[in-house]
């Protein structure tokens, strides 16, 4: 059986894995990639893997114990664009104004942070719903189009959504980043079983091994996939390079990744009206036995 591995296809932080299958896999069975993510491995067993941002994980980890993240494939510390043109110079001049996100993922969850800092609470300023756009010119509905066309003032969201924003407004562009307030975490995902069934865990650890030889390409190598990568996901070679410098091809963790979860997962936990997931079955979610063998 292939080892099956559910993504969105769509983003920059996915490129890793079809490179590493392509380039450097060397399992007893094949590696597919198919459109999906972590909710797939709680919900249908021919999933092995799957690839999604923490938060994510975190919201299938709460109502499945048996899910494990397993390796980090890339963390970006994302992006808040805004329009100078509506008195914006500071995080605090946000306050009343119209923000867009995407509600119930990590770009929500970052917006909601990162405005925090400045002591604006969620009551202080409106989200608003829209698209990402991977390539000029950004369709309707658009977040870059509604920031153009001054829907909102300000939005924030993964890249590179926020590149196009700011190449929209121009001067009147200002960007706001706060990596230690919050980064899109984006991991890789198993369960225990199949971390539990000697052939399939032979399979993963190959396929591990190959996303490392990856990321040490992406990351000391940069200009031999900024056109794989732009082909990739329908992006302009010129927009890769421009934000790429926020995508930090990771691997492993260290020891302020499980405190950033709790703090994470007590936020969810209230927008999702259930309990927080307890710090010691949070540390249980994180297992790097399969790091530990490559």
């Amino acid at each position: 059986m292939a080892l099956k591995i559910g993504t969105s296809l769509q983003w920059i932080e996915h490129t890793p894995q079809p490179y590493a299958i392509k380039n450097f896999y060397k399992g007893s069975s094949a590696a597919s990639l198919v459109s999906g993510g972590v909710a797939n491995l709680a919900s249908d067993t021919s999933f092995d893997l799957a690839a999604n941002a923490e938060t994510q994980g975190l919201k299938q980890y709460s109502g499945h114990r048996n899910i494990r993240l397993i390796y980090i494939i890339c963390e970006v510390p994302y992006r808040l664009v805004a329009n100078k043109a509506a008195g914006i110079n500071t995080l605090a001049d946000l306050k009343g104004k119209r923000i867009g996100t995407i509600q119930s993922t990590s770009a929500a969850v970052f917006v909601t942070k990162l405005l925090a800092t400045a002591g604006l609470r969620e009551s202080d300023y409106t989200l608003v719903s829209g698209n990402v756009c991977m390539k000029a010119p950004c369709g309707s509905g658009t977040f870059p189009q509604q920031i153009a066309n001054k829907q909102i003032d300000a939005f924030g969201v993964w890249e590179p959504a926020v590149e196009l924003g700011a190449d929209a407004l121009g001067s009147n562009a200002i960007i706001f980043q706060n990596g230690s307030v919050y980064r899109e975490v984006y991991s890789l995902y198993s369960t225990t079983q199949k971390l539990n069934d000697p052939a399939k865990r032979k399979d993963i650890v190959a396929f591990v091994r190959a996303l490392n030889q990856t990321l040490d390409v992406f990351t000391n190598k940069p200009d031999s996939v900024y056109q794989t990568v732009a082909s990739a996901v329908g992006m302009d070679v010129s927009v890769v390079k421009a934000v790429w410098k926020d995508h930090l091809w990771s691997g492993t963790w260290g020891p302020d990744l499980l405190p950033f979860l709790v703090d994470e997962d007590a936020y969810l936990a209230k927008k999702d009206n259930r309990a927080a997931v307890a710090k010691a079955e949070l540390e249980k979610f994180l297992d790097e036995s399969i790091i530990a063998e490559l």
